[in-house]
């Protein structure tokens, strides 16, 4: 995954990470906690009918040069330019939600990255309940707390399955296994998540960008403000959103 006009020291300057870079889990984790709260998970361009180019370079031009954000394919595809950069092996997983009331195909894409040895799974976009920092693939059946939230990857009829704790009861999040997925295999999955009526993405805003302790929501005219584990939330009047994006999101949409 690269692109021409992918630039590692640009790159940076959009998360705001001013630390070392090698090739090596710190720096994977730095990386990735920056990207969290520097570029927001949103599906705004699907709203206004854009579509959502899978091009590398139209990636890069959206969230580094626009200061925009984007869903899994855009936030992930961008990570992984900056993995590639770094010469960090990864591949892609196509993963299946699973907190839907019904079964759901594999729609979802994020990244398993080999370091040492050693296989993490690393994924900046998945909304609400998504990881904070990388997960051991061979850690299971163990609570992983990361920030105020806490995670456990589990291993159910062949698949990893990422689970959340939320409200004291584990729910399950997503499932995939280490099937080899490329690039372009995620072109029909990206076409029914940003056309399909029946799609999250389609019906309504849906903006999230993680804090050092929290995070914060748009999904439709709800504003929710994560913070240490305590929530805040309101209704936003239609001429409220776009203060609401470029101050809690970094977006002047």
């Amino acid at each position: 995954m690269e692109s021409a006009i992918f630039n590692l020291t640009a790159y940076c300057q959009r998360i705001g990470y001013t630390g070392e870079l090698r090739p090596d889990l710190a720096t994977v984790q730095a990386l990735m906690q920056h990207q969290l709260r520097s570029v927001p998970f949103e599906n705004l361009d699907v709203l206004a009918g854009k579509p959502i180019s899978l091009n590398p370079a139209d990636i890069v031009a959206k969230i580094v040069g626009k200061q925009r954000g984007g869903y899994c394919y855009e936030v992930n595809g961008l990570f992984a330019m900056a993995l590639q950069a770094l010469q960090i092996p990864y591949q892609f997983v196509a993963a299946r939600p699973m907190f839907y009331p019904m079964k759901r195909p594999r729609t979802h894409m994020a990244l398993l990255v080999t370091l040492d040895g050693v296989e993490w799974l690393c994924d900046l976009g998945f909304g609400s309940y998504g990881i904070r920092a990388p997960l051991r693939l061979d850690v299971l059946e163990t609570p992983i707390s990361q920030g105020c939230d806490t995670f456990m990857l589990s291993e159910e009829g062949g698949d990893i399955v990422l689970k959340a704790q939320v409200e004291g009861a584990w729910v399950k999040q997503y499932g995939f296994n280490r099937c080899p997925v490329e690039w372009i295999d995620f072109a029909p999955a990206n076409w029914l998540n940003s056309t399909h009526p029946d799609a999250v993405f389609t019906q309504k805003p849906l903006v999230v960008r993680f804090t050092a302790n929290g995070r914060n929501i748009l999904f439709g005219d709800s504003f929710k403000q994560v913070k240490e584990g305590m929530t805040t939330q309101c209704t936003l009047a239609p001429h409220e959103q776009a203060a609401v994006l470029a101050e809690h999101f970094g977006i002047k949409h």
